[in-house]
Parts: structure tokens; C-alpha cells; sequence
């Protein structure tokens, strides 16, 4: 697995008084290793949102980013299952998924390798950031 998805931090836009024991975070934004333009990558992102309105009651925007180098994308957390969670990652072409279980993140491939590999504690790579636009 790509060692990025190790390093990945989130910062919300603002506080989230309760999280669900169990959710995901999900993209559709470029898999990892590919390029698209920022048109289909919004896209994607608002079609993806669309979905997991119907499929959660409990949607939040969420933004992954690396510490290291900037790069940030918008994403949802959202109260689903991990097989789910992992189904919906293959629908909008994704390479993995995150999941978080009693405040313990992990990440997991959506393919047939899906595996929870452990990441640290959640809220450890979590912070509040009132800019969307970067990390």
C-alpha cells in the first residue's frame, strides 16, 4: 500500500460535537497515480455527495491532505458499513478507503485485497481549519 496514505492528516471546517462509532471516508477525487481535471474531479465529488446523502444520514465534509507536501482533497465521512464503505470507493474509482471504528483509523484497498491495516487514532490526524482550500 502507498505509503501516503500513512502520512495523511483531515481538517473539518467546524466542530463536529459526535462522531459516529463507526464511519467512513471516502473520495472521488483522481485515484492515487492519476491526473483528471479539476471539472471531473468536481464532478465526481458532487455526484459521490449526492449518493451519500441518500445512504447516510450522518454526511460530513472532510478533507484529507499531506503535511508533507500540501497536496489536500475534499472528501465525506459518512455512517456506513466498511464493506460499504469499500464498495462505494470501487463505484467512484478509488484505490482505498478510510475507516474509523471506536476512534481508531484505518485504511483499507476497495478491491479484492480489502484489508483494515491500522493508522493511528483518528482524532490525532484531525483538526479544524475554517479554509477549504488547503491543509
Amino acid at each position: 500500500m502507498n505509503s501516503i496514505y500513512f502520512d495523511t492528516k483531515f481538517y473539518i471546517e467546524e466542530e463536529i460535537e459526535e462522531w459516529p462509532e463507526a464511519f467512513a471516508i471516502i473520495t472521488a477525487y483522481a485515484t492515487t497515480g492519476e491526473k483528471w481535471s479539476d471539472q471531473m474531479n468536481e464532478a465526481a465529488d458532487e455526484a459521490l455527495k449526492a449518493l451519500l446523502i441518500c445512504k447516510s444520514p450522518w454526511t460530513k465534509r472532510i478533507t484529507g491532505y499531506s503535511p508533507e507536501t500540501g497536496h489536500a482533497e475534499p472528501g465525506w465521512a459518512l455512517g456506513i458499513t466498511w464493506d460499504q464503505a469499500c464498495d462505494l470507493g470501487l463505484k467512484f474509482k478509488q484505490d482505498a478507503i478510510y475507516y474509523i471504528y471506536k476512534k481508531t483509523l484505518s485504511v483499507s484497498y476497495c478491491d479484492e485485497r480489502r484489508k483494515a491495516i491500522h493508522v493511528d487514532e483518528f482524532l490525532n490526524r484531525t483538526s479544524i481549519h475554517s479554509d477549504s482550500k488547503g491543509g
